[in-house]
């Protein structure tokens, strides 16, 4: 975990990962901006990391159309030209994604997912056989029960526990409401 002031360094992060072979997962929290709350977008982020890397990033959410989808996949996937090396997403690539050589994300604003979305997003690397890294940026106002949120996902990638760890700080809730 780190906080969103480490920008700078999680971006040469991307770049060493780059120039040693592997891909890298970038995850916001929207699609587009807000004038409502300060968070990334991922379009924003897109067009960032496109000035840093060129067109070697690419970006896909849930607006896109399926055939967009598929097509953004399979360049990320190494499986179409040109190849992508940074994939800026939402949470569409939460579950049925599979790259193995994805070997690092970083999730923007972790502090607005909850346990279980980190756990799943954190799951699309280190299929491979090499190690991978998940770096969880956290914003300025992050409260007390989002950093130990946080907290629990550095701490552990048993999906038992953090089941456990989500219960308690979300609490059983209630079957009418």
């Amino acid at each position: 975990t780190a906080s969103i002031d480490r920008l700078e360094d999680a971006v040469n992060g991307v770049r060493r990962q780059i120039e040693s072979g592997g891909k890298v997962f970038w995850v916001c929290p929207l699609v587009e901006e807000s004038e409502t709350i300060d968070v990334a977008a991922a379009t924003a982020r897109h067009g960032a990391l496109q000035q840093r890397f060129g067109d070697r990033v690419g970006l896909l959410h849930g607006k896109m159309t399926g055939k967009e989808k598929d097509s953004v996949m399979a360049r990320f996937e190494g499986k179409a030209e040109p190849e992508l090396d940074v994939l800026v997403a939402t949470t569409v690539i939460e579950v049925g994604v599979d790259v193995p050589h994805a070997t690092v994300m970083i999730i923007e604003h972790s502090e607005r997912f909850g346990l279980s979305q980190l756990h799943q997003l954190r799951g699309r690397i280190g299929r491979g056989s090499r190690d991978a890294t998940c770096l969880l940026l956290y914003g300025h106002d992050a409260g007390k029960t989002a950093r130990e949120r946080l907290r629990v996902l550095r701490d552990t990638d048993d999906g038992f526990t953090i089941a456990e760890q989500d219960l308690r700080l979300r609490g059983a809730g209630d079957v009418l409401g």
